[in-house]
């Protein structure tokens, strides 16, 4: 499991306080022999008869 950058929870909350729903934290990712992890998983609903808004965020500092 990777390290969380330094603005891990700033992100999340911002996009929490916007209305997505955080759905994994981190969020797996497996393609053929290869696994990967990005930041967050998250959705926003838009509206009941409409399919929902879904994005994966990996967040990066160069400090």
């Amino acid at each position: 499991m990777p390290a969380k950058d330094i603005y891990h929870n700033e992100v999340k909350n911002a996009l929490i306080k916007d209305g997505w729903t955080i759905t994994a934290d981190p969020y797996f990712i497996k393609y053929e022999d290869a696994e990967l992890y990005a930041d967050l998983a998250a959705e926003k609903p838009i509206a009941a008869e409409r399919q929902g808004q879904k994005i994966v965020v990996e967040i990066k500092s160069f400090v």
